[in-house]
């Protein structure tokens, strides 16, 4: 009799952490997949970005906001992308918003791609007008199937969208105009810092979100009923679990 107990005590024990283990191993192949997902996202935002700049014919208003920084400080654009970034966050955080995995993702891995794109002369100049003004509305398209590849990961939008939203939670506005304020805002600041403003900064003001929403609708993609997954949450999970391990 106690034999038999003893047996199905192992046994229960054998498939309880053959369930924990199915677990983690679905758990870490959905966070590998993510991290592709995310990785990709950015590579390409990078590429996007890249392409506009070596176009010559001005960049979008954080872009220039960013050359300008880099001129002015002697840093690479990537180093400037990051830095701004990481100001961002920190008054995302400050404003009570929540930060995902995939904002902090996009501070670090976009400056990355961008610095690896420049210094390894990975994408062209040319001298013709032609071919600059269609690498500049190719790098336009590109950053907004970006913004798609990297949102769909459902790990944080960009801390620069975390900003727009605190904002308008405060200020009695529409969320189109206070993006417009916060982007004639860095555009000037930019300008005065020494980054290029052109015709290009006109066409990715104007275009670039409607190419988002374009990507979006191709790809069926409803930005309203996206459930990100914020840090603060996976850090009260890990907490929790902690606690009940210790309490068992």
């Amino acid at each position: 009799m106690t034999n038999y107990f003893i047996k199905g005590i192992t046994l229960r024990n054998l498939f309880l952490h053959e369930s924990i283990f199915m677990k983690l191993q679905t758990t870490l192949t959905t966070i590998a997949k993510k991290a592709v997902h995310l990785m990709f996202g950015y590579a390409l935002y990078g590429l996007g970005i890249v392409m506009t700049i070596n176009a010559h014919q001005g960049l979008a208003p954080w872009g220039v906001f960013h050359q300008g920084l880099s001129i002015q400080l002697g840093i690479t654009m990537g180093a400037a992308t990051q830095i701004v970034g990481a100001a961002v966050i920190i008054l995302d955080i400050l404003f009570g918003e929540r930060v995902g995995w995939g904002t902090i993702g996009n501070v670090i891995f976009i400056g990355f791609f961008i610095d690896m794109f420049m210094l390894n002369n990975l994408i062209p100049i040319f001298e013709n007008t032609a071919a600059s003004y269609s690498m500049m509305v190719l790098g336009t398209v590109i950053m907004a199937l970006a913004t798609y590849v990297y949102l769909s990961a459902q790990l944080g939008a960009g801390p620069r969208d975390g900003m727009m939203i605190a904002f308008t939670k405060r200020i009695p506005l529409s969320v189109g105009l206070i993006r417009n304020l916060i982007e004639v805002t860095v555009l000037a600041a930019g300008y005065f810092l020494g980054g290029s403003v052109g015709l290009g900064t006109l066409v990715m003001a104007i275009g670039l979100g409607r190419l988002i929403q374009l990507a979006f609708r191709i790809f069926k993609f409803d930005v309203r009923q996206v459930r990100h997954r914020y840090v603060d949450e996976d850090f009260v999970l890990l907490f929790n679990r902690i606690k009940n391990g210790k309490a068992g």
